[in-house]
Protein backbone atom coordinates (compact mmCIF):
# COMPACT_ATOMS: atom_id res chain seq x y z
CA UNK A 1 0.00 0.00 0.00
CA UNK A 2 1.34 3.41 -1.22
CA UNK A 3 2.01 5.77 2.21
CA UNK A 4 -0.83 8.31 2.55
CA UNK A 5 -1.01 11.80 4.60
CA UNK A 6 -2.30 11.55 7.54
CA UNK A 7 -2.83 13.67 10.65
CA UNK A 8 -1.37 12.05 13.61
CA UNK A 9 -4.01 11.72 15.92
CA UNK A 10 -6.11 10.15 12.60
CA UNK A 11 -3.16 8.18 11.82
CA UNK A 12 -3.33 6.80 15.16
CA UNK A 13 -6.55 5.95 15.82
CA UNK A 14 -6.59 4.27 12.13
CA UNK A 15 -3.82 1.66 13.27
CA UNK A 16 -5.61 0.95 16.60
CA UNK A 17 -8.38 -0.74 13.87
CA UNK A 18 -5.77 -2.01 11.95
CA UNK A 19 -4.05 -3.87 15.24
CA UNK A 20 -7.38 -5.64 15.59
CA UNK A 21 -9.12 -3.07 18.30
CA UNK A 22 -12.64 -4.31 18.73
CA UNK A 23 -14.31 -1.59 21.46
CA UNK A 24 -12.89 1.58 22.48
CA UNK A 25 -13.83 3.71 25.11
CA UNK A 26 -12.90 7.84 26.04
CA UNK A 27 -13.85 11.34 26.87
CA UNK A 28 -12.35 14.53 24.82
CA UNK A 29 -9.82 16.26 25.86
CA UNK A 30 -7.23 18.65 23.66
CA UNK A 31 -5.07 17.92 21.74
CA UNK A 32 -6.19 14.41 21.28
CA UNK A 33 -9.75 15.13 20.02
CA UNK A 34 -9.58 13.87 16.91
CA UNK A 35 -8.44 10.39 17.45
CA UNK A 36 -11.83 9.51 18.92
CA UNK A 37 -14.05 11.79 16.68
CA UNK A 38 -12.17 9.91 13.80
CA UNK A 39 -12.97 6.56 15.47
CA UNK A 40 -16.59 7.64 16.10
CA UNK A 41 -16.52 7.28 12.70
CA UNK A 42 -15.34 4.49 11.63
CA UNK A 43 -15.41 1.80 14.35
CA UNK A 44 -19.47 1.67 13.94
CA UNK A 45 -18.42 1.17 10.12
CA UNK A 46 -16.47 -1.56 10.92
CA UNK A 47 -18.87 -3.39 13.27
CA UNK A 48 -16.57 -2.37 16.05
CA UNK A 49 -17.47 -1.02 19.37
CA UNK A 50 -17.18 3.25 20.39
CA UNK A 51 -18.32 4.67 23.35
CA UNK A 52 -18.02 8.30 24.59
CA UNK A 53 -18.59 8.04 28.32
CA UNK A 54 -19.64 10.78 30.90
CA UNK A 55 -15.74 11.09 31.83
CA UNK A 56 -12.33 9.59 32.03
CA UNK A 57 -12.88 7.33 35.60
CA UNK A 58 -16.07 5.91 33.76
CA UNK A 59 -14.05 5.19 30.21
CA UNK A 60 -11.17 3.73 32.13
CA UNK A 61 -14.22 1.47 33.53
CA UNK A 62 -15.55 0.27 31.02
CA UNK A 63 -12.26 -0.31 29.60
CA UNK A 64 -11.83 -3.02 32.33
CA UNK A 65 -14.85 -4.44 31.31
CA UNK A 66 -14.47 -5.12 28.12
CA UNK A 67 -11.16 -6.29 28.72
CA UNK A 68 -12.12 -9.06 31.20
CA UNK A 69 -14.57 -10.14 28.57
CA UNK A 70 -11.69 -10.91 26.20
CA UNK A 71 -12.07 -7.69 23.60
CA UNK A 72 -8.99 -5.95 22.66
CA UNK A 73 -9.96 -2.53 23.87
CA UNK A 74 -8.59 0.87 23.47
CA UNK A 75 -8.86 4.07 25.34
CA UNK A 76 -7.12 7.70 24.53
CA UNK A 77 -6.65 11.03 26.04
CA UNK A 78 -4.49 13.61 27.61
CA UNK A 79 -2.38 14.50 30.49
CA UNK A 80 -5.51 15.47 33.24
CA UNK A 81 -7.11 12.38 31.14
CA UNK A 82 -4.82 10.00 32.04
CA UNK A 83 -4.04 11.09 35.78
CA UNK A 84 -7.75 10.48 36.40
CA UNK A 85 -7.41 7.31 34.34
CA UNK A 86 -4.83 5.87 36.67
CA UNK A 87 -7.21 4.07 39.75
CA UNK A 88 -8.41 2.19 36.90
CA UNK A 89 -4.71 1.26 35.23
CA UNK A 90 -3.70 -0.05 38.49
CA UNK A 91 -6.82 -2.28 38.65
CA UNK A 92 -6.34 -3.13 34.85
CA UNK A 93 -2.48 -4.18 36.24
CA UNK A 94 -3.92 -6.23 39.53
CA UNK A 95 -6.17 -7.81 37.53
CA UNK A 96 -3.86 -8.69 34.33
CA UNK A 97 -6.14 -7.03 31.94
CA UNK A 98 -4.85 -6.52 28.53
CA UNK A 99 -5.46 -3.25 27.21
CA UNK A 100 -4.24 -0.31 25.29
CA UNK A 101 -3.78 3.46 26.54
CA UNK A 102 -3.07 6.49 23.75
CA UNK A 103 -1.58 9.74 25.77
CA UNK A 104 -0.88 12.42 23.95
CA UNK A 105 0.56 14.84 26.25
CA UNK A 106 0.37 18.59 27.18
CA UNK A 107 1.59 20.50 29.65
CA UNK A 108 1.17 20.46 33.48
CA UNK A 109 0.41 20.19 36.09
CA UNK A 110 -3.13 20.69 37.00
CA UNK A 111 -5.20 21.71 33.68
CA UNK A 112 -1.94 23.25 32.83
CA UNK A 113 -2.21 24.02 28.56
CA UNK A 114 -2.91 22.57 25.74
CA UNK A 115 0.38 22.66 23.76
CA UNK A 116 3.08 19.70 23.64
CA UNK A 117 4.74 18.33 26.72
CA UNK A 118 7.01 15.19 27.76
CA UNK A 119 5.58 15.92 31.47
CA UNK A 120 4.08 12.40 32.21
CA UNK A 121 7.22 10.18 31.93
CA UNK A 122 6.89 9.91 35.90
CA UNK A 123 3.53 9.14 35.49
CA UNK A 124 3.78 6.87 33.04
CA UNK A 125 6.73 4.65 34.15
CA UNK A 126 6.39 4.96 38.16
CA UNK A 127 2.39 3.88 38.42
CA UNK A 128 0.13 6.90 39.19
CA UNK A 129 -2.27 4.46 41.05
CA UNK A 130 -1.29 2.80 44.17
CA UNK A 131 0.33 -0.62 44.45
CA UNK A 132 3.38 -2.78 42.71
CA UNK A 133 2.65 -2.60 39.19
CA UNK A 134 4.11 -1.30 35.39
CA UNK A 135 3.12 -0.72 32.60
CA UNK A 136 4.73 -1.50 29.47
CA UNK A 137 5.38 1.90 27.47
CA UNK A 138 6.51 3.30 24.18
CA UNK A 139 7.47 6.64 23.01
CA UNK A 140 7.91 6.54 19.16
CA UNK A 141 9.31 9.46 17.23
CA UNK A 142 7.51 9.19 13.68
CA UNK A 143 3.94 8.74 13.02
CA UNK A 144 5.01 5.86 10.96
CA UNK A 145 6.83 4.55 14.04
CA UNK A 146 3.56 5.44 16.22
CA UNK A 147 1.92 3.34 13.53
CA UNK A 148 3.47 0.35 13.33
CA UNK A 149 4.31 0.35 17.76
CA UNK A 150 0.01 0.98 17.79
CA UNK A 151 -0.29 -2.44 15.85
CA UNK A 152 1.83 -4.29 17.63
CA UNK A 153 0.67 -2.78 20.62
CA UNK A 154 -2.50 -5.16 21.19
CA UNK A 155 -0.55 -8.26 20.54
CA UNK A 156 2.04 -7.27 23.10
CA UNK A 157 -0.91 -6.34 25.65
CA UNK A 158 -2.39 -10.02 24.87
CA UNK A 159 1.37 -11.71 25.62
CA UNK A 160 1.60 -10.16 28.96
CA UNK A 161 -1.68 -9.46 30.37
CA UNK A 162 -0.86 -6.03 30.89
CA UNK A 163 -1.91 -2.73 29.90
CA UNK A 164 1.01 -0.61 26.96
CA UNK A 165 0.67 2.68 26.87
CA UNK A 166 1.58 5.11 24.11
CA UNK A 167 3.36 7.82 24.93
CA UNK A 168 3.40 10.75 22.28
CA UNK A 169 3.00 15.08 22.73
CA UNK A 170 0.62 17.16 21.32
CA UNK A 171 3.30 18.00 18.31
CA UNK A 172 2.84 13.92 17.14
CA UNK A 173 -0.80 14.22 17.65
CA UNK A 174 -1.25 17.27 15.42
CA UNK A 175 1.42 17.30 12.71
CA UNK A 176 1.07 15.45 9.55
CA UNK A 177 3.10 12.77 7.74
CA UNK A 178 2.89 10.24 5.53
CA UNK A 179 2.14 6.97 6.65
CA UNK A 180 1.91 2.98 5.05
CA UNK A 181 -0.75 2.22 7.46
CA UNK A 182 0.11 -1.85 5.98
CA UNK A 183 3.40 -1.91 6.74
CA UNK A 184 4.14 -5.63 7.99
CA UNK A 185 5.41 -5.44 11.69
CA UNK A 186 6.76 -8.00 14.07
CA UNK A 187 3.93 -9.37 16.24
CA UNK A 188 3.76 -11.32 19.40
CA UNK A 189 1.91 -14.63 19.97
CA UNK A 190 -1.45 -13.66 21.93
CA UNK A 191 -2.17 -16.70 23.98
CA UNK A 192 -5.95 -18.04 24.26
CA UNK A 193 -7.80 -16.32 26.65
CA UNK A 194 -9.41 -18.55 28.77
CA UNK A 195 -9.17 -16.59 31.91
CA UNK A 196 -12.04 -14.37 30.20
CA UNK A 197 -15.17 -13.91 31.99
CA UNK A 198 -17.47 -14.45 29.10
CA UNK A 199 -20.04 -16.18 31.09
CA UNK A 200 -19.31 -19.38 30.06
CA UNK A 201 -17.49 -22.62 31.41
CA UNK A 202 -13.61 -21.98 31.68
CA UNK A 203 -10.73 -24.57 31.21
CA UNK A 204 -11.48 -24.76 34.80
CA UNK A 205 -14.42 -26.05 34.50
CA UNK A 206 -16.45 -22.95 36.06
CA UNK A 207 -17.18 -19.62 34.85
CA UNK A 208 -14.04 -17.04 35.03
CA UNK A 209 -14.13 -14.00 37.51
CA UNK A 210 -11.48 -11.44 37.27
CA UNK A 211 -10.73 -8.74 40.36
CA UNK A 212 -7.79 -7.31 41.99
CA UNK A 213 -8.76 -7.78 45.93
CA UNK A 214 -6.79 -10.27 47.68
CA UNK A 215 -7.67 -10.05 51.54
CA UNK A 216 -5.36 -12.31 52.41
CA UNK A 217 -1.99 -10.96 52.64
CA UNK A 218 0.17 -13.62 51.77
CA UNK A 219 -2.05 -14.38 48.75
CA UNK A 220 -1.37 -10.80 47.68
CA UNK A 221 1.75 -11.11 48.08
CA UNK A 222 2.76 -14.11 45.96
CA UNK A 223 0.33 -12.12 43.70
CA UNK A 224 2.53 -9.09 43.64
CA UNK A 225 5.86 -11.94 43.01
CA UNK A 226 4.15 -13.14 40.18
CA UNK A 227 3.34 -9.69 38.19
CA UNK A 228 7.22 -8.87 39.26
CA UNK A 229 8.35 -12.03 37.49
CA UNK A 230 6.15 -10.84 34.34
CA UNK A 231 7.68 -7.35 34.93
CA UNK A 232 11.12 -8.95 34.84
CA UNK A 233 10.67 -10.46 31.23
CA UNK A 234 9.36 -7.28 30.01
CA UNK A 235 12.79 -5.79 30.94
CA UNK A 236 14.83 -8.75 29.40
CA UNK A 237 12.55 -8.69 25.92
CA UNK A 238 11.12 -5.55 25.34
CA UNK A 239 13.86 -2.80 25.73
CA UNK A 240 13.78 -0.78 22.69
CA UNK A 241 16.23 2.32 21.43
CA UNK A 242 18.26 3.41 18.47
CA UNK A 243 22.01 4.82 18.21
CA UNK A 244 22.43 7.69 15.87
CA UNK A 245 25.62 8.92 14.82
CA UNK A 246 27.61 6.49 16.99
CA UNK A 247 29.59 5.25 14.61
CA UNK A 248 32.43 8.00 15.12
CA UNK A 249 32.58 7.95 18.96
CA UNK A 250 31.32 10.82 19.89
CA UNK A 251 32.22 12.50 22.97
CA UNK A 252 29.05 13.65 23.63
CA UNK A 253 25.74 11.90 23.34
CA UNK A 254 22.66 13.10 23.70
CA UNK A 255 19.38 11.12 25.44
CA UNK A 256 16.06 12.02 24.07
CA UNK A 257 12.82 10.61 22.99
CA UNK A 258 9.61 11.36 20.89
CA UNK A 259 9.40 14.95 19.30
CA UNK A 260 12.69 15.71 21.77
CA UNK A 261 14.26 13.05 19.44
CA UNK A 262 13.10 14.66 16.24
CA UNK A 263 14.87 18.23 17.51
CA UNK A 264 17.95 16.56 19.06
CA UNK A 265 18.69 15.18 14.87
CA UNK A 266 18.59 18.39 13.66
CA UNK A 267 21.03 19.63 16.39
CA UNK A 268 23.06 16.88 15.60
CA UNK A 269 23.46 17.96 11.60
CA UNK A 270 23.89 21.76 12.71
CA UNK A 271 26.83 20.56 14.65
CA UNK A 272 28.37 18.16 12.43
CA UNK A 273 28.59 21.54 9.87
CA UNK A 274 30.61 23.12 12.29
CA UNK A 275 32.85 20.06 12.79
CA UNK A 276 31.35 18.77 15.61
CA UNK A 277 30.86 15.45 16.43
CA UNK A 278 27.76 14.37 18.77
CA UNK A 279 25.74 11.20 18.87
CA UNK A 280 21.75 9.99 20.05
CA UNK A 281 20.77 7.89 22.13
CA UNK A 282 17.14 7.77 21.14
CA UNK A 283 14.75 6.00 24.32
CA UNK A 284 11.52 4.48 22.45
CA UNK A 285 10.56 2.23 25.57
CA UNK A 286 9.53 4.34 28.59
CA UNK A 287 9.66 1.04 30.66
CA UNK A 288 10.95 -0.80 30.19
CA UNK A 289 13.97 1.94 30.09
CA UNK A 290 16.48 0.84 28.02
CA UNK A 291 19.58 0.87 30.31
CA UNK A 292 21.30 -2.06 27.93
CA UNK A 293 21.81 0.86 25.81
CA UNK A 294 24.17 2.29 27.98
CA UNK A 295 26.05 -0.56 27.79
CA UNK A 296 26.99 -0.18 24.53
CA UNK A 297 28.45 3.30 24.51
CA UNK A 298 32.03 3.62 23.75
CA UNK A 299 34.61 4.74 26.76
CA UNK A 300 35.57 8.08 24.50
CA UNK A 301 31.39 9.09 25.54
CA UNK A 302 32.50 11.45 28.57
CA UNK A 303 28.75 13.29 28.62
CA UNK A 304 25.90 12.23 28.35
CA UNK A 305 22.94 15.38 27.75
CA UNK A 306 19.80 14.28 28.66
CA UNK A 307 16.94 16.15 26.48
CA UNK A 308 13.20 16.90 27.25
CA UNK A 309 10.48 18.73 26.82
CA UNK A 310 9.72 18.89 30.98
CA UNK A 311 11.64 19.80 34.22
CA UNK A 312 13.76 16.65 33.99
CA UNK A 313 11.76 13.60 34.45
CA UNK A 314 13.54 11.13 32.12
CA UNK A 315 17.17 12.42 33.96
CA UNK A 316 16.21 10.30 37.05
CA UNK A 317 16.46 7.10 34.87
CA UNK A 318 19.60 8.16 32.40
CA UNK A 319 21.69 8.51 35.69
CA UNK A 320 20.86 5.52 37.46
CA UNK A 321 21.63 3.83 33.72
CA UNK A 322 24.85 5.69 33.36
CA UNK A 323 25.99 4.08 37.16
CA UNK A 324 28.11 7.48 37.70
CA UNK A 325 30.60 6.37 34.25
CA UNK A 326 29.84 9.66 32.63
CA UNK A 327 29.14 13.39 33.26
CA UNK A 328 24.80 13.82 32.82
CA UNK A 329 23.85 17.34 31.93
CA UNK A 330 20.04 18.23 31.29
CA UNK A 331 18.53 20.56 28.92
CA UNK A 332 14.46 21.02 29.03
CA UNK A 333 11.68 23.07 28.48
CA UNK A 334 8.58 22.48 29.91
CA UNK A 335 4.75 24.16 29.89
CA UNK A 336 4.13 23.48 27.00
CA UNK A 337 7.34 25.39 25.68
CA UNK A 338 9.15 23.29 22.85
CA UNK A 339 13.12 24.09 22.31
CA UNK A 340 14.54 25.68 19.26
CA UNK A 341 17.41 23.74 17.54
CA UNK A 342 19.65 26.28 18.35
CA UNK A 343 18.96 25.99 21.25
CA UNK A 344 20.62 22.40 22.20
CA UNK A 345 23.35 23.63 20.17
CA UNK A 346 24.51 25.81 22.47
CA UNK A 347 24.23 23.63 24.71
CA UNK A 348 26.42 21.20 24.01
CA UNK A 349 28.84 24.14 22.09
CA UNK A 350 28.72 25.34 26.19
CA UNK A 351 29.98 21.82 27.13
CA UNK A 352 32.52 21.50 24.71
CA UNK A 353 34.17 24.54 26.09
CA UNK A 354 33.88 23.08 29.93
CA UNK A 355 35.61 19.89 28.89
CA UNK A 356 38.81 22.13 26.76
Amino acid sequence: MAKILMKGNEAMAQAAIEGGCEAFFGYPITPQNELPEYLSKHMKRDGRIFVQAESEVAAINMVYGAAGSGARVLTSSSSPGIALKQEGISYLAGSELPAVIINVMRGGPGLGGIQPSQADYNQITRGGGNGDYKVLSFAPETLQETVNIIKQSFALADYYRNPVMIAVDGLLGQMMEPVDLKEPVTQKESPQKDWAATGESGARGKRNTIASLYLDPQKLEDHNHHLASKYQEMEQSEQRYEMVNMDSDPEIVLVAYGSMARIARSAIESLKEEGINVGLLRVISLYPFPVDAFETLSEKAHTLLTLEMSMGQMLQDVRLANEGKRTVDFFGRTGGMTPETSEIVDKVKALIGGHS
